[in-house]
């Protein structure tokens, strides 16, 4: 069987994003052939304006930009908490810190370098993980570079990229190719450069983005988040 590439546009602050990860890590895996499916990640980001820490709560942010109080807010941001936890995804929407997600980005772009998918994965996860469910900031730099560590990225690799520029062309072209096909929400899936399938959708769904990858199929299942 040809393996199944599947690219991802994702956030790494967005927690539709988280979810539809852990998704797909299930499609792929209640999948008829879950070793010949080859996972790449790419950069995205909802909010490159966002201020480098400056430890504004995720909270604050959204009733400030939706003109509610903070139970407004709150109501909004428990939306993806309840929808994750399903998925053994854990969302504490009161330590959350709005961050500005380049230099993760570049990171993750760092362990596809250095150890490929399954590294570039791992990476992923923990600064989902430190973001929503621990309070970090993921727009620090020492941070980042503890994170990266403990996700196994090797740490002096790690201290260059990060007080450097590295993997900021990279980022940019995940972005302009973003852009290039259209997308215009994340998460965003594509399975052999030909099937898209926009949202975090259910398991089920997202097997059957897998199923037509196999079959040849040439549409998008679904442009809905």
């Amino acid at each position: 069987m040809t393996a199944i590439e599947i690219d991802v546009w994702a956030d790494v602050v967005c927690p539709w994003c988280y979810i539809g990860k852990r998704r797909l890590e299930q499609a792929i895996a209640e999948s008829t052939h879950p070793a010949e499916v080859v996972v790449t990640y790419h950069a995205y980001e909802l909010d490159p304006r966002a201020a480098k820490g400056n430890g504004e709560t995720v909270l604050a942010w959204l009733a400030q930009r939706y003109r509610t109080d903070l139970d407004g807010a709150r109501e909004i941001a428990e939306r993806p908490a309840v929808m994750g936890r399903p998925d053994g995804i854990e969302i504490d929407i009161d330590t959350q810190l709005r961050s500005n997600s380049f230099d993760a980005h570049r990171i993750v772009a760092l362990g596809l370098a250095q150890g490929g998918v399954a590294l570039q994965a791992a990476v992923l996860e923990r600064l989902y993980s430190a973001h929503f469910s621990e309070g970090k900031a993921v727009d620090d730099i020492e941070t980042l570079q503890r994170l990266g560590a403990e996700a196994g990225l090797d740490g002096r690799r790690l201290s260059a990229v990060l007080a450097g520029d590295e993997y900021a062309d990279h980022v940019r072209a995940d972005e302009e190719a973003a852009t290039d096909i259209g997308i215009s929400g994340v998460p965003f899936f594509m399975a052999n450069r030909r099937v898209g399938l926009s949202g975090a959708h259910p398991a089920e769904v997202l097997g059957q983005l897998i199923t037509a990858a196999t079959d040849g199929e040439h549409e998008s299942l679904s442009q809905n988040a």
